[in-house]
């Protein structure tokens, strides 16, 4: 479930009587352009079926979709195939969580002890303790994934990690900073907070989100456990290396089990806009109002992550397992959203946000080249990066190198160049920095369009 750089949209009114007739009449469409970058993706292996999903103003519904299901099968995909949408999942957790906040059931500010069996230890410090709104916004401190998660399958690594695993793992973090402190994104805090809500409601997660969100959103294909009918309709994973296992997640459900159809998460996505009132509009609206700041152009919601660049800005959200990457995001003033699915492990965002705004290019496919053995190697090594404090760890395998962001997983970066490198995985590149004698002395990691250098420590 990895997430990836922020990306900002643009919104110019030229005239006084622009606004009004805009933003109730405003249409975006497919164009030529980006599904002509959809095939090239699928024939270069950038993907097996990709489908994109958009809604406009006036609630008008379009679908693209090209590939299959699976990378030797015959079935197309299509809006109503079956994907995992991943950490997508977390904005569903955080809306059944506002639903319960407008219904009085929780409190944002309740301690999150108050909800657990007696003998859980949770980690606090300098006197605050962890609460709802703090695994909400992801500033209760808690890492990024549990420590004690030892996968017996690593191609389906959350499906044996227990409750009481979870809980072992809370009594025994020390917390590195204090609470509130920062945002600092948390798969453990928001599979967390989804078995909270869980335990409140007194039923499952799924049927939680069923329940509260899907049966009244009228989205009958989004859930965990699939039917024999929307197992049909499922897109399977696939990696740069094939066909992948699906993920199971029964623990930490809240941070990413969830699968759907680009025609519910159109539908979802209506909703949110105000498009489609229902029981449910107070907890979204809810759920829309930043919070925190995660960066400088960026906040935090309850789940959402709202980018802004001064002029307008997009509430969104990502998600990515072991075969697939998604993405959702809508401008609410113009009411106007994108839904992608993608059944391979290499992010497809920024189709989302060129759908949104066309000033927002479509990423180039890059063409990997052959560097010898030895050119290589000379790569290989620890660097420190600055910001954010991490070390990065490049390794080699036969002619291939791989760069560890500080146990976070290898991703292999490929080269287009002596000296750059790019991942299929993400848009980010690497590119390797010389002395005078010819040495490697760093790198420079482009993401986002921001450069950030490394030094080379060992």
């Amino acid at each position: 479930m990895k997430e990836r750089i922020t990306k900002l949209l643009c919104l110019t009114l030229v005239f006084l009587f622009v606004p009004c007739f805009a933003q109730a009449f405003q249409e975006i469409t497919i164009t030529e352009e980006v599904k002509e970058s959809i095939k090239e993706r699928i024939e270069k292996g950038e993907s097996v079926g990709i489908v994109v999903g958009i809604i406009d103003s006036q609630g008008r519904r379009e679908f693209f979709s090209f590939g299959k299901t699976r990378i030797k099968g015959k079935r197309s995909v299509d809006e109503y195939s079956i994907y995992e949408i991943g950490s997508i999942s977390k904005v569903f957790t955080c809306i059944a969580f506002a639903d319960m906040l407008v219904n009085r059931e929780l409190n944002l500010d309740d301690p999150i002890e108050k909800f657990l069996p007696g003998g859980v230890k949770i980690p606090s410090r300098n006197g605050m303790k962890i609460t709802l709104k703090h695994l909400a916004t992801h500033t209760s401190a808690l890492p990024r994934m549990p420590f004690n998660l030892r996968p017996t399958d690593p191609s389906n690594p959350y499906a044996d990690f227990t409750v009481k695993e979870m809980y072992d793992c809370l009594s025994g973090i020390k917390l590195k900073r204090d609470i509130g402190e920062k945002y600092e994104y948390s798969n453990l805090g928001m599979g967390f907070m989804g078995h909270i809500i869980s335990r409140v409601a007194g039923m499952s997660y799924e049927q939680l989100i069923i329940k509260r969100i899907c049966n009244v959103l009228g989205m009958n294909s989004t859930t965990i456990t699939l039917t024999p009918e929307l197992k049909k309709r499922l897109a399977k994973g696939h990696n740069t290396k094939g066909e992948v296992s699906n993920w199971d997640l029964p623990t930490l459900a809240g941070a990413g089990a969830l699968r759907s159809s680009a025609d519910d998460m159109i539908t979802f996505i209506a909703a949110n806009m105000g498009l489609r009132k229902s029981k449910l509009t107070p907890a979204m609206d809810m759920s829309h109002e930043a919070r925190v700041d995660a960066s400088k152009n960026m906040k935090v919601a309850l789940g959402w992550h709202i980018s802004n660049n001064g002029k307008t800005q997009i509430t969104w959200h990502n998600g990515g397992t072991g075969g697939y990457r998604t993405f959702c995001g809508f401008i609410k003033d113009k009411k106007i959203g994108a839904v992608v699915l993608s059944n391979m492990n290499i992010g497809a965002d920024d189709i989302g946000y060129h759908l949104l705004d066309n000033s927002y290019k479509l990423k180039k496919i890059k063409e990997e080249i052959a560097l010898e053995p030895e050119v290589l190697e000379k790569y290989v090594g620890e660097y420190r990066l600055s910001e954010p404090a991490m070390k990065l760890t490049v390794t080699r395998d036969g002619n291939k190198l791989s760069m560890d962001f500080e146990g976070q997983g290898k991703v292999q970066i490929l080269p287009e160049s002596e000296t750059q490198f790019f991942m299929k995985e993400a848009d980010i590149q690497i590119t390797f920095k010389m002395d005078e004698s010819g040495k490697v002395s760093g790198l420079i990691v482009r993401q986002g369009g921001k450069d950030t250098e490394a030094k080379k420590i060992k």
